[in-house]
């Protein structure tokens, strides 16, 4: 959050105003920005005094609305197509050019915030000081650096007899006490979030599938008490119920998935209000895509019931008044970066959501997960400006956020990142 702000002021007239406040659109509204704020979201003014050489945007014909938030973004993930792929097959060096590409890439696609959902080595954390300090153009980032699981778990697949481990990606341990000295290196590391491994995943049906447990409550808890001792928060890949029931128990700040869903694990959910990020479109992607990429049928049917026990979960909690975000798992050679809208496209068309749920969720609802949602994720005075200018209805058609032809402006702290106005060639 400490990227400069655009000094001058900005005006967005003649657009559909949508600002994630849960308020009916605003039609012919104005946008006033000085200095990277809003000071004005609403209907016109006539009493406000502009100065005469503000820059100012006719959104005729636009929909305009808060910048995008990615709530589990994987920037060192590259068209991965192999478990290999993810960790061993370049060099960080390497892979930290293509972090920066795919924040570049995200930022393009309307995403002017994300939340790190794990990253090989802590890339993420210093490409968030260089997306701030403008060294290189990205979202607003929270970091998270190598994830944490136990041993013989979901991440942890390199066989022994290579001897390379598995220490550029993920921290596995075994017990409490490796648990909290993973999250202490963690600590040393400079990331916000911790991001753990409590169950598995239909891609390991062998060993770790999604009824799977990869983490003890005791190493669950361990990490917890660790990472708020140090003011980090913690969230974790939940897909098989009791896994979820043990991550609200230890305490975390959000769900990853929250795949299966009982009534007691909705109930403890709620009760916490516990935020849920679904991530649903890699499933959908997985099964429509899978086979192209070598990808076996056990494999793909366990995606498939990752998926519809995944779109019920999701809208259960929605409906029951749960916080649930969107973003996921963008990076794999099935479900590339740069398609990040389609999650959303998904819930409205798919899962059930409403667009105006959908577009909170990516939202709003985003920023409340990073902490931020006194200065990003609605319209509103006094918030920071990001904001997107979309050419058409997004309300009646959220497919438009798919397209970056579609988009005017991208605006992050007042500055034109991209989008038709910000280019030199227009």
């Amino acid at each position: 959050m400490q990227m400069q702000a655009a000094p001058g002021w900005l005006v967005i007239e003649n657009g559909t105003l949508f600002d994630s406040t849960g308020k009916p659109p605003v039609l012919n509204a104005c946008v006033v920005v000085r200095d990277g704020r809003i000071v004005h979201a609403g209907l016109p003014n006539p009493a406000a005094v502009v100065p005469p050489d503000a820059r100012r945007v006719d959104a005729s014909g636009c929909t305009v609305l808060p910048g995008l938030v990615e709530a589990h973004f994987h920037p060192t993930y590259f068209n991965v197509a192999a478990l290999e792929d993810l960790d061993i097959k370049y060099p960080v060096e390497y892979v930290t050019l293509l972090a920066a590409a795919n924040a570049r890439l995200a930022l393009e696609c309307g995403y002017t915030a994300a939340r790190s959902g794990g990253s090989l080595f802590n890339i993420d954390v210093w490409l968030k000081k260089g997306i701030n300090e403008g060294v290189c153009p990205g979202p607003r980032l929270a970091a998270s650096g190598r994830e944490i699981c136990g041993v013989g778990g979901l991440m942890d697949w390199n066989p022994d007899f290579r001897k390379i481990g598995m220490e550029g990606l993920v921290l596995l341990v075994n017990g409490p006490v490796e648990a909290s000295a993973a999250v202490r290196k963690l600590v040393k590391d400079g990331v916000e979030w911790v991001k753990t491994y409590p169950t598995g995943d239909a891609a390991a049906p062998d060993t770790n599938d999604h009824h799977t447990l990869c983490m003890t409550a005791e190493e669950m808890e361990a990490v917890v008490r660790t990472a708020h001792n140090h003011g980090l928060k913690v969230t974790g890949h939940c897909r098989a119920t009791e896994g979820i029931k043990n991550a609200v128990r230890a305490g975390y700040d959000a769900v990853e998935h929250g795949t299966f869903l009982d009534d007691e694990a909705m109930e403890m959910m709620l009760k916490r209000k516990v935020p849920m990020v679904p991530a649903l479109y890699f499933e959908k992607a997985s099964i429509e895509q899978g086979p192209k990429f070598g990808m076996s049928q056990r494999v793909i049917d366990g995606h498939q019931e990752t998926l519809d026990g995944g779109m019920k979960s999701a809208l259960r909690y929605l409906r029951a008044g749960g916080p649930v975000a969107l973003g996921g798992d963008y990076g794999f050679a099935w479900n590339p970066h740069g398609d990040y809208a389609k999650e959303i496209t998904f819930f409205v068309r798919e899962v059930g959501f409403t667009p105006t749920e959908a577009l909170i969720a990516a939202t709003r609802t985003g920023a409340e997960i990073l902490g931020w949602q006194n200065e990003i994720g609605t319209v509103e005075p006094g918030k920071l400006a990001d904001l997107l200018v979309v050419r058409g209805d997004v309300l009646n058609n959220v497919a438009l956020l798919e397209n970056r032809q579609n988009f005017e402006a991208v605006i992050q702290g007042g500055w034109l990142r991209s989008g038709r106005l910000a280019r030199p060639d227009r």
